[in-house]
């Protein structure tokens, strides 16, 4: 592999930025669908492969990013409302998971999660129906993961299509 030459040095930074996609989905920091459509659309613009191939590439990733973020924050919230977890309990998980994350790096995050949703919801129900329901958010936040997760592989999936296909 020449690093000296433009069009490999392209796709070993977009094939990166990619990887990191997948891998960001998991690590709450990285914005990991977006970096991973960023590093086709990058590959796209600076890339040498042929002109409509690279467009079309980067048009079925789009749609890929797009259609995993919409329906990300659409079936576990639809979910969560037919469970009866009200958003407040979400937006508190939210804040204290942001907290935590400063506080106790790495699991700061999941058990800010955790204790937000659980304090709202034990003020909301009681101390005995508050597990039930903080379970309920942590499966929905995974099951968003999850589709998130998926859609970052289907644009890898489509970008390395692209790139064997050049």
């Amino acid at each position: 592999m020449d690093l000296t030459n433009t069009a490999t040095m392209v796709n070993v930074i977009a094939g990166i930025a990619v990887a990191l996609g997948v891998v960001g989905v998991v690590i709450p920091v990285i914005p990991g669908l977006l970096l991973g459509w960023a590093g086709v659309l990058f590959w796209a613009i600076f890339g040498d492969a042929s002109g409509a191939l690279k467009w079309l590439v980067l048009v079925f990733a789009t749609l890929v990013a797009v259609l995993g973020a919409v329906v990300k924050y659409l079936v576990p919230g639809k979910k969560l409302k037919a469970a009866g977890v009200p958003n407040t309990a979400l937006l508190a998980g939210g804040v204290l998971g942001l907290i935590g994350f400063f506080v106790v790096p790495v699991v700061g995050l999941i058990l800010g999660f955790v204790l937000g949703v659980w304090l709202v919801e034990r003020a909301r129900v009681g101390a005995a129906e508050a597990w039930p329901s903080t379970k309920r958010a942590l499966a929905a936040a995974g099951l968003a993961m999850l589709i998130e997760f998926t859609a970052a592989l289907g644009v890898a999936v489509v970008w390395v299509f692209g790139l064997l296909a050049t």
